[in-house]
This record gives structure tokens, sequence and C-alpha cells, in this order.
């Protein structure tokens, strides 16, 4: 079987679920479910992409290595988080799936839990360990992701979480820069009530205050000095 199958094949039966045909394959040669293609992708990677959720429990039934990194640095459980597979995230952190593994932008699944407004499944990755203000190579949190999204309600969680809201990323800027910048009212006023600054200068020496676009920057200073 291992001899018509190639590695390529099996990762296309996970990608496009043909769960029958991916079974018999891996059954006469259990070898190919740790195969890799040419991205360095496993099927797991695959099923996880689609959201075949039956394939992924198969695979996870048999053992296979469930934080193997693609050519990108990607783990199944970065995939999961940002295609928004929540059965899929759930099934892979209960074998033990790292949360806070990083890619080669240094970014989480945290992070893009974070910056594509995925509410649950940034719950099971902070309950099971994700660290809130890791940073990627940008030095940006998912607070950052979150802020410049104006996703109120992850910012809501990450700041539940300890979420620091003055860390700076390599601009020198803020979550609430960002928010500022992207005017996203409801995510900096939220940022503001968690003790965020209004007076921290990013790069180009410009606070919160001075990215505010119309009103909005007086608004903000009410809120902290009255």
């Amino acid at each position: 079987m291992e001899a018509t199958v190639s590695n390529l094949e099996v990762c296309n039966l996970a990608y496009i679920g043909d769960f029958d045909k991916l079974k018999i394959c891996i059954l006469a040669n259990k070898s190919l479910a740790s195969k890799t293609d040419q991205d360095h992708r496993t099927p797991l990677h695959w099923a996880c992409s689609a959201g075949h959720n039956d394939i992924v429990q198969f695979l996870l039934d048999l053992g296979v290595e469930i934080n193997l990194e693609d050519d990108a640095s990607w783990s199944p459980l970065h995939i999961a988080a940002s295609a928004g597979r929540e059965e899929i995230v759930r099934a892979l952190i209960a074998k033990g799936a790292q949360t806070n593994s990083v890619n080669h932008n240094g970014c989480t699944p945290l992070h893009y839990a974070a910056s594509k407004d995925r509410y649950e499944i940034a719950l099971m990755l902070l309950e099971n360990g994700a660290d809130p203000n890791i940073t990627d190579k940008l030095e940006s949190t998912p607070l950052h992701r979150a802020a410049a999204k104006g996703n109120v309600r992850l910012i809501q969680l990450l700041l539940s979480h300890s979420a620091s809201t003055n860390i700076q990323d390599s601009e020198g800027n803020t979550a609430l820069h960002l928010a500022c910048d992207e005017e996203r009212v409801e995510a900096a006023k939220l940022l503001v009530e968690h003790r965020a600054s209004i007076y921290i200068e990013n790069k180009e020496e410009k606070t919160p205050l001075q990215i505010a676009k119309g009103g909005f920057g007086a608004v903000l200073r009410r809120m902290v000095e009255g």
C-alpha cells in the first residue's frame, strides 16, 4: 500500500475529507499517518485546516505526534485556532498540544484567536496555559491584535486573564495606540478603564491621544483626568 500511495496523496485525502479511503491507507501502513508533504505538513495539519473532526480524532487515537511543525513552524493547533475549529482545538489540547508554541512570525495560537475574534477558542487556550502577554517578532501581544481589530469581547477576556495593557510593540505602540489609530472606540474605552496609559509615546513620539481622531482623544482624557 505504501508503494501505491504517496505522502502527498495521504495529505490530500485528509484535506478533502475522504475518511474511508484515508482509513484504509493508514490501517494498511500506519507510518503514513505521520508522513509529511512538500510543506512538511502531516495529514493532521490538513485535517485541522479543513475542519474534518472525524479524521482528526482518528489520527489522534492512533497516537500521531500533535506538535509537529510545518515549514513555517505552524503546529496543528495554530492551524485549528486560526481556522476557528473549536472542537478540534479542544481535542488537540486534550491530547497535550502546546498552547504557547510559536511559528515563524513568533505568533502563538492565541495571537490568531485574538485577531480573528475566536472567543471560545481563546478561552480554551487561556484556560490551558496560553500566555496572554507573549510577544511575536513584532513584539505584539494578543491584546495588540484584538485591539487593532476592535474585538471588544476578546479584549475583555484577555484582560480577565491578566493581559497587560501597556506593553509596547516594536514601533512603540501599545494596544491603546492601535485601537485609537483604527478608530475602535469601544475597545479604546475598555482599555482605558483597565489602566491603559494615554500618555505613553510610541517611536514617532505620539501618544494615543495624539493618534485619536476627531474629538475622541478628549473623551479619553476626560475618562482619565475627569
